[in-house]
């Protein structure tokens, strides 16, 4: 069986990325890019599915994991009777090869070690013909080759590569996984000592960009770590996570594929880049939304892939038996058909955003964000899909039109701000009428909350983002109650539902971990309402919630005290970002922040 989700590291080289268990065993790997068929889909299967373990063969009486200094070279330590042993695991960062590297080192003692190779490509289905070239084992398949170079003997044994070897006091072995396709020349043979060096230069020279300073500066780091590892470097975007169809639920079917950019992340995600300093990588970003956009709004999608395809569909792969036989395991994904009201509001929000703070500007941008509002204007009434991509029918969902009210916001603020050209009057009396219209049919006066969708009689936890976005202030009666409300009926042990899933609203069997993200939306909303410590004590919680390298999942099951849901999720750590910067910058600022009906980036990097 996979370990539990969080004992498992990222390693990647920002094109692709792995997932490497505290057993010494990397049983999640897709080559050459994050949406690419998987090489290792042990995480979604059995050892035969695909995995590269190297582990003490002896008991291991202890593991420790880190980090190496502000990279992403993973470093575990296995305590044996024998002795102690270091993995030294990491992939080059390089715009011409794929390659993964591990280096063992031995500690102390002298440390028996066991290497098993099983390489299957295409998610565990194809298994690839095996030779030798001098040195060097081949394994290929069609359009795939993977290459093994490494410092002791290997040999075949049904049909896995296996080697058995010593490592000393002082001594260290390598071992190197080349990825190329197999119709290309060979690649140069590498270093890996060479290139350690020369990746935690590259990384350590990136987090020193950094420019937060405050209490959280170790989680906020990890977590802008985090999401440069998410991002596919040729082109800027930034997947929702490097998995797919890791459950919600254990044993259930709520089993998604997050390998792909969500047009929804954009603007949080370019909040907690900009906020931290990190200017190109915004820039970057912007320009992917950019491209993917491009076409007619009508056609606008909710997620991507990194290169801005917009064929995902989704189907199911039945030779794989699911993370914990939860099935099914799902490739592609089917939102990416669905109407959701809320991107069109998020791309605007992420453009004017870029905007304020003084990007680097680019003269399309107004256009397109001109024809999605003609779009808009028509088609704001309709009910879409939601924010959670329900699979019930259509709503008027509360969150969605919030947020088409901040598309026409957003116009207004740019025409004002910048001297663009547009009908102002109209929008703002379009603007008018969202609001209008959002107060009238989602506030329960009664209970003195607002809920899902017109008429519902369910809550949900994107409510929590209406003053954040600006819709209304966070002093208002209605944001007050409704922040109280999910407190009373969302909130189990603590942390955040989205909504719950027994109120038969998304067609799908109830049940699911309390969500990350929301739980950090929590306690933003109640930085911005003044209630600091009880805000700093939920964001303590949900950092203690990290595993040991400090890494989240999507969910969090707090009866079984672990992570549910695909990892590491880009959504929750930007979330983890942009909450300690609300509660690191004193109180009067963030009164700011709620009053400016703006994202914290806007006022703060304009102040």
């Amino acid at each position: 069986m996979p370990l539990p989700i969080e004992d498992y590291a990222l390693i990647g080289d920002c094109h692709t990325a792995a997932l490497v268990g505290s057993d010494g065993s990397i049983d999640w790997l897709c080559f050459p890019r994050f949406d690419s068929g998987a090489c290792f889909a042990a995480l979604l299967g059995e050892p035969e599915h695909g995995r590269w373990l190297i582990a003490p063969v002896a008991e291991v009486r202890n593991i420790r994991r880190k980090y190496r200094h502000s990279t992403l070279i993973l470093e575990t330590d296995f305590e044996t009777g024998a002795g102690a042993v270091r993995i030294i695991d990491f992939m080059s960062l390089s715009e011409e090869r794929w390659d993964v590297l591990r280096i063992i080192e031995g500690l102390r003692g002298r440390v028996a070690m066991r290497m098993e190779l099983i390489i299957r490509f295409d998610y565990g289905s194809i298994m690839p013909w095996v030779q030798r070239s001098g040195d060097t084992l081949l394994a290929t398949a069609g359009p795939d080759r993977l290459e093994l170079r490494s410092e002791v003997a290997v040999h075949g044994e049904n049909m896995k590569t296996m080697a058995e070897f010593h490592v000393s006091k002082g001594e260290r072995i390598n071992f190197a996984l080349n990825y190329r396709p197999s119709y290309e020349a060979a690649q140069s043979t590498i270093d890996p000592e060479q290139e350690l060096v020369a990746t935690e230069n590259e990384w350590c020279k990136w987090s020193e960009r950094c420019t937060y300073q405050g209490r959280w500066r170790d989680a906020v780091l990890r977590s802008l770590i985090t999401l440069k590892a998410l991002t596919y470097a040729p082109t800027g975007g930034i997947i929702a996570a490097p998995t797919t169809s890791l459950p919600e639920q254990h044993g259930g079917v709520r089993n998604w594929d997050y390998r792909y950019c969500w047009l929804r992340d954009a603007t949080f995600t370019l909040n907690a880049l900009l906020l931290a300093g990190y200017h190109e990588e915004a820039v970057a970003w912007r320009e992917w939304l950019l491209r993917a956009i491009a076409g007619s709004p009508e056609s606008l999608q909710t997620l991507y892939s990194v290169t801005g395809e917009r064929r995902l569909e989704e189907y199911v792969v039945d030779w794989l038996p699911g993370y914990g036989r939860a099935v099914p395991v799902r490739l592609g994904n089917a939102a990416s058909k669905q109407f959701q009201l809320d991107v069109y509001g998020e791309v605007m929000d992420t453009l004017h955003l870029a905007r304020t703070v003084g990007l680097d500007p680019e003269p399309a941008a107004w256009r397109v964000q001109v024809a999605i509002l003609q779009f808009l204007e028509s088609n704001w009434q309709q009910p879409d899909d939601g924010i959670w991509e329900m699979r019930g029918p259509q709503r008027h969902y509360t969150y969605s039109k919030v947020m088409a009210w901040v598309a026409f916001d957003r116009a207004v603020k740019d025409v004002e701000a910048f001297k663009l050209d547009g009908p102002v009057e109209r929008w703002r009396q379009v603007r008018d009428a969202i609001h209008a219209q959002v107060c009238s049919e989602s506030y329960d006066a009664q209970r003195n909350t607002f809920v899902q969708f017109y008429g519902a009689p369910h809550l949900d936890a994107s409510l929590l983002l209406i003053p954040q976005v600006g819709f209304l202030p966070s002093d208002d009666p209605r944001v007050l109650g409704t922040i109280e409300a999910i407190k009373r009926d969302l909130v189990v042990d603590g942390l955040v539902l989205r909504y719950k899933t027994d109120a038969d609203i998304d067609a799908l069997p109830s049940g699911e971990g309390a969500f990350l993200p929301c739980s950090y939306w929590l306690a933003g909303s109640l930085a911005l309402i003044g209630r600091r410590e009880e805000a700093e004590a939920l964001f303590e919680r949900l950092l203690g919630l990290s595993n040991d390298v400090g890494l989240l999942a999507e969910e969090y099951d707090t009866r079984g005290r672990c992570m549910l849901g695909n990892f590491p999720q880009a959504l929750t750590h930007t979330a983890l970002i942009n909450t300690a910067y609300l509660l690191s910058i004193p109180e009067e600022q963030a009164k700011r922040v709620s009053e400016a009906g703006e994202r914290p980036a806007a006022v703060l990097q304009t102040s």
